[in-house]
């Protein structure tokens, strides 16, 4: 069997477990678990899945990632058989391509340590992609015939604060209608 990527949670979640299952596709007997660490119940849902994954598939490799891969009651599954931390990549991450709109990653990470949160350890500090790649990610958004954009993060509010000449999300949009017909 080939790659099969459940996800769970949020708009980035989706966009990200989308460009896994691209990513991954030349891969073989391959479950990947994109969790949320969000509630409990999303976390009781990503455990369910761990559980029916291991049954249907009892060979497959089983790899946990997203928000609950920090996630104690998580990551002591004994069907999990890998951990993976998101992998920081330079182009966002892209789903919907075959639906009406696009959800394009555009920031990962928070720098807000909540106590309540663990997305922090989780996914780590704060960044931001860069304008271009976004802008490209949505014109290919448009090439495709999509004629809405979401754009997603964990901390929207963040966006381009990590940059050497700051940048805010307004800016970034301002941008993306400026060069995206």
């Amino acid at each position: 069997m080939s790659v099969e990527v459940l996800n769970f949670g949020c708009r980035l979640n989706m966009a990200e477990g989308e460009t896994l299952a691209r990513d991954l596709a030349e891969q073989t007997d391959l479950i990947v678990i994109n969790s949320c660490a969000v509630t409990a119940e999303a976390e009781r849902q990503a455990r369910q899945a761990i559980r029916r994954a291991r049954r249907l598939r009892p060979n497959a490799r089983i790899a946990l990632t997203g928000c609950a891969r920090a996630s104690a009651s998580l990551v002591a599954m004994h069907e999990i058989t890998e951990i993976w931390d998101k992998p920081l990549r330079a182009t966002p991450s892209v789903s919907g391509t075959n639906h009406a709109r696009a959800f394009i990653e555009v920031q990962n990470g928070c720098d807000h340590d909540c106590t309540f949160c663990i997305t922090t350890l989780a996914r780590g500090a704060s960044r931001s992609m860069g304008t271009a790649a976004i802008i490209d990610a949505a014109k290919a958004a448009v090439d495709r015939g999509q004629q809405e954009v979401v754009l997603t993060g964990i901390d929207l509010s963040s966006y381009g604060q990590d940059f050497s000449q700051r940048e805010t999300l307004g800016q970034l949009v301002e941008a993306i209608l400026r060069n995206v017909p």
